[in-house]
């Protein structure tokens, strides 16, 4: 199972990807395929998210401890880590407005 969740993405992306995937929410998207679909869904989000979107990418897989694995993109606070094995989430600092 894939599970796609966009925030800021333009409307040319997520039409695209409700050719593939049910949209189940608005800017969340799941299906069923394989690795080729799931890397060339993943070549279309990374090429059409622009500056200002964001993107993170899951899917189950038996290769991790966790049984998912997850890819991001864009502009978030979100960052993925890697301990010991397993993929976590740290969130970044804020950015501070100059004075």
């Amino acid at each position: 199972m894939i599970v796609i969740v966009l925030e800021n993405a333009p409307p040319r992306l997520r039409g695209r990807l409700s050719l593939w995937l049910t949209e189940i929410r608005a800017g969340t998207f799941v299906g069923t395929y394989g690795r080729r679909q799931r890397e060339r869904f993943w070549s279309d989000i990374t090429a059409l998210i622009g500056r200002k979107g964001s993107a993170v990418m899951a899917w189950s897989t038996t290769a991790t401890e966790s049984g998912y694995d997850f890819l991001v993109t864009g502009d978030d606070r979100r960052v993925p880590v890697l301990l010991d094995g397993f993929a976590l989430v740290r969130f970044a600092p804020r950015e501070e407005a100059p004075a």
